[in-house]
């Protein structure tokens, strides 16, 4: 019987589903003898159509396993090539780590002459920022991150000053002592010529490992700032707190010594690191002379027929004018820029204490007008360099396991501030120069509601307000939340470390700083916790054969690290079977027992008393601790605030009132 021809408008069923060597090779056998049955039946091994099939599965096999290969090395989680790794995860804008530098700490000395038994501060210097300082066993270079001025002392950059020479009792020179961060790596400069403008021009920079780009500048002195992306127009700047950029701050200048502002720039660029780890640096679009309102008009000024505004209602518009405007920055043109940059790093520049001490070069900024010349270089010379303690954080750069675990973190965060804890984190990696922050806290806004009979005052709980039996929150009453905005409480730390209000311009830098990452739909509002300050009081019976002083004394220190402030956040209770564990851990004390004065009922082991008289140094917040005092448990005032021992040494009070054998003092 003759066999049935397969009909040429036959529907092929395809497999797509198995794609290695030996599926492709059963399906291909499989389809020819579905669909070409009378065409070819040899299926030997040894027959030429199994050579083709074969051949046929062998190329599918390999096309499939790239285009397996492909699809995975385009995901971040699976990618294994270094060059895709970088891609995606700069596309995340995550920059890879390809090298870390040591940092160090240095001391920086300065010798004066003494003016009235006084030190001269017209001949203290101000050691710009980027003194180069070696160290002497492995040539390291250091770059210092900051200038050091001598002539001014602050809680941020405090400055020592100690005798050098006297003569007859008669002190003649005065020695001046300052702190300075520095960086590792190789100062190298490369100057690139532009000619035409080119959108997103690119240049490779010689040295791999580049730490960072310490300045770029053109043939006309203009500077270019680095950006994360190409589509922000705005970067930080600093100004130095004076009369002439902050005559409204310049009284907070001893304790912030800059103001943080945002620029707009046009002269912008970004950098990128490709497989070889060499930094490529792209510039902007922007490669039109003309203004921005003539590549894209204005819509105002379309058909307004005013000077200078040329109409476009009967001409073409180009869409792709938008490409050649300032929005992505500008392309360099018919100049030469010079870039100052920094590489190298390692391990090896994790150099020992007491070794960066060569100074390789620095400049120094005096008014030496009307000085003594010999003084005021005699003042250059002496300035000395060197580290108390080692250079640490040097190491090789990540792997790429490491660059890509951080991409996926840093994509999850994109820069921006959403949760509590993303503007609490943004909000504690402000600079120290723009405003020391001990404190945050982060809450929902609330506002004012006016049909209610209540006041809104910001404001400090007076003695009057005591005696009328007034605290914190009697303030704070008929308020609704405001889902648009959030408070966010802050304090910070005077000279002693004791906790104070941030002053005004510290806010300010912190609210300039924080409105790079909020969203468009937050608003911030700044505003002062309050401080509560405590006292403690306490008694113990010591064991036998014990110093009752030494065993007292031991549990003062143990309560004071109990109130480290560093360890205290606002909003936090304090536990007071928490404190009397730690006492009781101290080697010597047998029991813990009630102060002789505590008679409340049940009787209190240890007792928290609120100190708030503003003429004794205190916050003048009033709390009523026995209203805050639930279960052994004292939690602060429902308005945002912070306990403190604002004087350790003398509102700890702890005594002895006998030992476990019954022998009462």
């Amino acid at each position: 019987m003759p066999r049935t021809s397969v009909k040429k408008n036959m529907v092929k069923s395809v497999n797509y589903l198995n794609k290695d060597f030996s599926d492709f090779r059963d399906n291909l056998i499989e389809f020819a003898k579905v669909y070409f049955p009378n065409t070819y039946n040899d299926f030997n091994e040894a027959s030429p159509g199994m050579m083709f099939i074969e051949m046929a599965a062998y190329v599918g096999d390999v096309l499939s396993y790239y285009i397996d290969s492909q699809f995975r090395e385009s995901l971040l989680a699976y990618a294994e090539e270094k060059r895709n790794i970088y891609t995606i995860a700069q596309s995340f804008g995550y920059k890879p780590k390809t090298t870390s530098p040591s940092s160090v700490v240095l001391d920086v000395f300065q010798s004066i002459p003494a003016l009235n038994q006084k030190p001269d501060l017209r001949y203290a210097l101000n050691v710009e920022a980027g003194a180069t300082i070696t160290a002497g066993s492995t040539s390291t270079t250091f770059r210092t991150l900051e200038d050091v001025n001598f002539k001014f002392s602050s809680s941020y950059d405090p400055r020592e000053t100690s005798i050098l020479e006297s003569d007859g009792g008669v002190v003649t020179k005065f020695l001046l002592k300052k702190k300075v961060k520095a960086e590792s790596g190789i100062i190298v400069t490369e100057t690139f010529s532009f000619a035409t403008a080119t959108k997103y021009s690119q240049i490779k920079l010689a040295n791999s490992d580049v730490i960072e780009i310490i300045s770029c500048t053109d043939s006309d002195n203009n500077t270019w700032y680095e950006v994360d992306s190409l589509a922000r127009d705005t970067v930080f700047v600093d100004m130095e707190a004076n009369t002439l950029n902050s005559p409204d701050l310049v009284e907070d200048r001893e304790t912030v010594p800059y103001i943080l502002k945002l620029k707009k720039v046009s002269r912008r660029f970004t950098t990128f690191i490709n497989e070889s780890d060499q930094t490529i640096i792209r510039f902007g679009a922007g490669i039109s002379d003309n203004p921005d309102e003539e590549i894209v008009p204005n819509p105002d000024m379309v058909g307004s027929n005013l000077p200078g505004s040329p109409s476009k209602l009967t001409s073409a518009f180009d869409p792709s004018n938008f490409l050649k405007t300032k929005a992505f920055g500008l392309a360099p043109s018919n100049t030469t820029l010079t870039i100052k940059y920094s590489h190298g790093g390692g391990i090896d520049d994790n150099v020992n204490s007491g070794d960066v001490t060569n100074i390789s070069s620095i400049s120094y900024q005096i008014q030496d007008t009307l000085l003594n010349a010999s003084s005021v270089q005699e003042s250059k010379d002496s300035v000395v360099f060197t580290n108390v303690n080692p250079a640490t954080g040097g190491s090789s750069g990540q792997t790429i396991r490491e660059v890509r675990e951080s991409a996926l973190a840093y994509y999850q965060a994109q820069q921006r501030a959403v949760t509590k804890e993303d503007y609490i984190v943004r909000a504690y990696s402000l600079p120290a120069k723009y405003g020391n922050i001990a404190k945050i806290h982060l809450v929902q806004d609330d506002q004012l509601n006016r049909d209610a009979d209540s006041i809104d005052l910001e404001r400090q709980v007076t003695l009057a307000d005591v005696d009328a039996g007034r605290t914190l929150r009697s303030f704070q009453a008929g308020r609704f939340l405001n889902p648009l905005a959030m408070n966010m409480y802050t304090l910070g730390f005077n000279s002693d470390k004791k906790l104070t209000k941030m002053n005004q311009t510290s806010k300010e830098n912190l609210k300039t700083y924080l409105s790079q990452f909020r969203l468009v739909t937050d608003a911030i509002n700044i505003k002062d916790a309050y401080v509560i300050n405590v006292a403690v009081n306490f008694a113990i019976l010591t064991k036998t054969g014990f110093n009752k002083n030494d065993v007292l004394l031991r549990c003062v220190s143990a309560v004071q690290d109990f109130f480290d402030i560093d360890r205290l956040q606002i909003g936090q209770p304090i536990i007071l079977s928490d404190i009397a564990y730690e006492i009781s851990l101290v080697d010597g004390v047998a029991s813990i027992v009630p102060p002789v004065e505590n008679n409340t009922t049940p009787p209190q082991t240890i007792v928290i008393e609120n100190k708030y008289k503003l003429e004794e140094g205190y916050s003048g917040n009033f709390y009523d601790i026995s209203s805050g005092l639930i279960d052994g448990v004292l939690y602060p005032a429902l308005d945002p605030s912070i306990f403190e021992i604002k004087y350790p040494n003398s509102d700890i009070k702890g005594k002895v009132v006998g030992d476990n054998l019954g022998i009462t003092e």
